[in-house]
């Protein structure tokens, strides 16, 4: 979890591999209408978030082998809903820096539905999760592997 362009998508993937678990890219079930707002360079309210939040609940609820959720999960609601879901989920903050985030977005221009405008308020919106059960911050500027070490030795 952690904002836009903190590599969600490549640690998910990573550790999905890692742990021969299925990934479950968050981004993909986003629903017409907040791809469209994101795109535009609008910020999604807690009511866009919610049937994504339900769908993604849903969805790894639907894997009780256990699965990799890249999502996210801003504010502390976000992650007691996908909690209440999957009891015991825990969760990868990955930290990084406002600055890096938006060179990181701003690389991959084009490529991605969240423009780099969107990074401060991604950034407003983080209620951090350090101190919550289950929770393991990570540098996100640290290499892929050395991350990749890290979760799976916490998990």
């Amino acid at each position: 979890m952690g904002v836009s362009g903190c590599g969600k998508s490549s640690l998910g993937a990573a550790l999905a591999r890692e742990c021969a678990l299925p990934l479950i890219e968050g981004d993909d079930f986003h629903s017409a209408g907040n791809v469209s707002k994101m795109r535009a360079g609008i910020p999604l309210t807690d009511a866009d978030r919610a049937g994504w939040l339900a769908t993604l609940g849903d969805e790894l609820a639907g894997h009780r082998e256990g699965a990799v959720l890249t999502c996210s999960a801003l504010k502390r609601d976000y992650r007691e809903r996908l909690r209440a879901a999957v009891p015991g989920l825990r969760f990868v903050f990955m930290a990084l820096t406002r600055e890096e985030a938006e060179r990181r977005v701003a690389a991959r221009a084009g490529a991605h539905m969240f423009p780099a405008s969107l990074v401060a308020n991604q950034f407003a919106t983080l209620e951090s999760p350090v101190g919550e059960a289950g929770v393991l911050a990570v540098d996100a500027t640290a290499p892929l592997p050395a991350l990749v070490a890290q979760v799976r030795a916490w998990l």
